[in-house]
């Protein structure tokens, strides 16, 4: 990868929609009210019938659609959109978070001077107003998916060291962060290309994970910014829980073994599979 060095500004926002509900609506028209926005892709998953036409009926930025392909996950849906964006710069941003007014910008802004490849995240805040779960992390290692997943680090965070930072003070500027919550990813696009893009073996979950550890494994810089507050309001998607759970548990799988297939022996990795198989069936008994 290359430091962005483009005298350009222009941003290209994708948005990946499955079963969003009308939170769709309210994303894009923040999207569609920040200046520094100048093209949304949306990437039509799977919606009910009426839903994308009411939710871009009154948007003024020019918006591509990319339907008819079913629902091909998160990672593979962000593929194609980046594919066509003509912007300098790739702000990936859920359905349902609602960036605030001047967030593109100011991610822009804070991003000038940065001499290295870089990616930036805001901070997530939930509908109560607190910072969420997610919003700023560790890297992810199997001793931490242990830790985290015994509720050790929130016992003892000092002995087990937490995946998830969203509990300690926030920083009060540009902070390196290992890795941020795809929910709001903002770059350049070249760089995007450049690591090749996300890794569709995901589906849905730990795709952003996945791409913040090649980020970082490729020379780049990963950042958290404090100063853009996302409004995120999980669970809008209407997909099932135990669905949902189960692509996180394969995904989680696939990072382990993609990642730490020298370090961790693989009959340990097939025993760390069984525990979190195991987590997520404690997790879903009697859910759908």
């Amino acid at each position: 990868m290359s430091a962005d060095h483009s005298s350009q500004d222009d941003i290209s926002a994708i948005v990946v929609s499955y079963y969003t509900g009308a939170i769709l609506e309210k994303c894009l028209k923040a999207l569609d009210d920040d200046e520094a926005v100048t093209e949304i892709i949306l990437v039509d998953n799977g919606n009910p019938d009426g839903d994308i036409e009411r939710a871009t009926a009154r948007l003024h930025v020019p918006i591509k659609i990319l339907s008819g392909h079913g629902n091909i996950g998160f990672a593979a849906a962000c593929n194609r959109a980046a594919a066509i964006a003509t912007g300098d710069f790739l702000l990936i941003i859920n359905p349902d978070a609602i960036i605030p007014k001047g967030g593109a910008a100011r991610l822009l802004s804070d991003s000038r001077g940065l001499d290295r490849p870089w990616l930036m995240g805001a901070m997530l805040h939930g509908p109560d107003g607190k910072e969420q779960q997610g919003s700023r992390r560790a890297e992810l290692t199997p001793w931490r998916a242990i830790f985290e997943a015994a509720k050790l680090s929130r016992l003892a965070p000092a002995v087990f060291p937490p995946f998830n930072l969203h509990r300690e003070p926030p920083p009060q500027g540009l902070a390196k962060m290992p890795t941020l919550s795809g929910a709001c990813l903002f770059l350049p696009t070249v760089n995007y290309h450049a690591i090749g893009g996300m890794d569709e073996g995901y589906f849905l979950h730990v795709e952003d994970i996945d791409f913040c550890k090649r980020f970082c494994d490729a020379g780049g810089a990963v950042w958290f910014n404090p100063h853009v507050v996302v409004t995120h309001e999980k669970g809008a998607s209407d997909a099932p829980m135990r669905e949902v759970e189960a692509h996180k548990t394969r995904g989680l799988i696939r990072y382990f073994n993609t990642h730490f297939q020298q370090s961790w022996p693989a009959p340990v990795r097939w025993m760390l599979a069984k525990l979190l198989w195991f987590a997520f069936a404690l997790k879903t008994v009697g859910r759908r």
